[in-house]
């Protein structure tokens, strides 16, 4: 069963089929999406969903609204008579208790809504067959806070999201605590791992540099050992030479905390450059 499939099988189960008000609100979620082919006076919702078919199914009979259901191959159709003016009942449920917007957006996400597994991708959509019933729904999720994004695909409209904070706001404006934990979890876990791998690659790019660096402070102290230079060093300078050589590996602060008399990060630093000038000029010399 795929990942969209199970967040339908639990928002099918929800037992609020006593509500007339929500069901209709749901209905009319339903009604809306491209999934529904209207004929006059007569209204074709067609789905290959076994979660959305059966949902819809319980949604007309607790609302003793008469359909007859057909199947063609494996789609299943609910055909239903529906009389009334669905822009004018679309204005007042805009204005409508929370719960019952929340259900109409629930209802058009079960009527042709989808969504990826959080393991592979971010992606949630809605589709369809009008502009006006797409920016309908758009209009109910921004009231919630939930920004979803429009645009056409091959003469249908789609509402989509994807971002994981996103996905997760719209999963628990619809009720899915399954959905909204299983993207929280993927999102968590990425975020760490993706912090970790920032801090690992931090590391590395400071281990690097102290390597790099300590390799040419020990050439430079074996190129003064090498021309008898070195004894002529003063006391200070060739004690951290010898630090250096002896902790090819250790960090200016490390070397510092090395010495008799302790010394900070910049004072290390300050005369193993000595060092190299020292070392720099017997370059130039030949």
């Amino acid at each position: 069963m795929s990942f969209s499939s199970e967040i339908k099988e639990e928002l099918s189960k929800v037992n609020n089929l006593k509500d007339k008000k929500l069901l209709e609100a749901e209905f009319l979620g339903y009604i809306l999406t491209g999934n529904t082919v209207n004929n006059n006076q007569s209204i074709e919702f067609i789905t290959e969903n076994e979660f959305n078919i059966e949902r819809f199914y319980k949604i007309l009979f607790n609302l003793g609204i008469d359909y007859e259901p057909s199947t063609k191959g494996k789609v299943f159709v609910a055909t239903i008579n529906i009389n009334e003016n669905l822009e004018e009942y679309m204005t007042l449920k805009l204005d409508a208790e929370e719960e019952v917007r929340k259900a109409i957006v629930k209802g058009a996400f079960l009527g042709a809504g989808s969504v990826n597994d959080p393991n592979k991708q971010y992606h949630l959509e809605i589709t369809f067959g009008e502009l006006n019933n797409a920016e309908y729904i758009l209009n109910l999720c921004k009231q919630f806070g939930v920004f979803l994004k429009i645009m056409e695909v091959k003469e249908r409209i789609v509402l989509y999201i994807k971002e994981a904070e996103e996905i997760s706001k719209f999963l628990a404006l619809i009720g899915s605590n399954k959905g909204v934990l299983a993207f929280e979890d993927v999102r968590i876990t990425k975020e760490v791992k993706n912090n970790v791998n920032r801090l690992v690659n931090c590391e590395t790019a400071n281990l690097n540099r102290i390597v790099n660096a300590s390799v040419d402070q020990i050439n430079d102290i074996k190129l003064l050992k090498n021309l008898n230079k070195f004894e002529e060093l003063p006391d200070y300078l060739k004690q951290v030479a010898y630090l250096r050589l002896e902790n090819p590996d250790a960090s200016l602060k490390a070397l510092g905390e090395m010495l008799e008399k302790p010394l900070g990060k910049s004072g290390v630093n300050h005369r193993l450059q000595k060092i190299h000038e020292i070392a720099e000029e017997l370059r130039k010399q030949g």
